[in-house]
């Protein structure tokens, strides 16, 4: 299939078969957390996963059909990828047909290296994104992060690090001043991405990671098959799990921090009263 051919197949499921699961929850996300405004240059973040090539597709569409004007390039990390993994992120790109700014870093030794491989796996591919982003000219990174991630998110907070967060939709970055991370996905559930990478005939990239990998698909895993194996029997299980991060009542939980970081605890607060 012809790039021409694939997009104009991607346009056509997006805007008819997955229109209320995919088009209108994506439009839904980055209207209610304000994620693209105009003149804004987006890049997205392709890594070769169903995500992140849905993202780029749609985002292709939707700067196609806006309102307003905003500009979308598209750059890919190689973190450190096998060969195989190399070779079917370079041919999805070829069937997407889109100019694909590709980095290149030794993060998976490194953070391999590391006590905390994840966490400096993470922080070293946010960075190498922002700096690389910037040069081209963007204000922000779209990353294909959905639905099922944000609930999943929750749940290692509380089970793993005994902390109740969640993952934002979007996030200003600390150390690129004026740049920002966008999740335009955040609505967006798994199983309707796997249905309309299903129907574009596409392979993508699965976990090139061999921590992850050692680890039979390590802490998100466990999570993601315990939320499956519950909404079998409790079908909210998922939207009562995001609802929960909208829905927090601190005169109910022990302690809080506060927009400074400050630690404030139910004590202080009976006190103050």
């Amino acid at each position: 299939m012809g790039p021409e051919t694939f997009h104009l197949l991607s346009q056509r499921l997006l805007t008819t078969r997955y229109r209320k699961t995919i088009w209108h929850n994506l439009l839904s996300g980055i209207k209610q957390f304000q994620l693209i405004n105009e003149n804004d240059c987006v890049a997205v973040c392709l890594s070769g996963g169903k995500d992140s090539l849905l993202l780029a597709m749609a985002l292709k569409l939707l700067q196609e059909r806006s309102e307003y004007p905003f500009t979308v390039k598209y750059l890919s990390l190689d973190p450190g990828y096998t060969e195989q993994h190399r070779k079917l992120l370079a041919q999805n790109i070829e069937t997407l047909g889109l100019p694909v700014h590709t980095v290149y870093a030794d993060i998976f030794r490194n953070a391999e290296a590391s006590s905390s491989p994840c966490h400096v796996c993470a922080a070293m591919r946010r960075g190498y994104l922002y700096k690389n982003a910037r040069l081209m000219g963007c204000n922000k990174i779209a990353l294909g992060h959905h639905f099922d991630d944000v609930v999943e998110t929750v749940l290692m907070s509380i089970l793993f690090a005994g902390e109740f967060k969640t993952m934002m939709p979007k996030v200003q970055s600390k150390n690129y001043e004026g740049m920002e991370l966008i999740r335009p996905l955040y609505l967006v559930k798994e199983k309707d991405i796997y249905l309309w990478l299903n129907a574009m005939g596409l392979k993508t990239l699965s976990c090139a990671c061999s921590v992850t990998q050692s680890e039979e698909g390590g802490a998100r895993k466990m999570i993601k098959d315990l939320l499956k194996g519950l909404s079998k029997k409790y079908p909210a299980v998922y939207s009562n799990v995001f609802a929960s991060t909208k829905g927090v009542k601190l005169k109910t939980v022990l302690s809080y921090q506060d927009l400074d970081g400050k630690l404030v605890s139910y004590l202080s607060e009976a006190e103050d009263e």
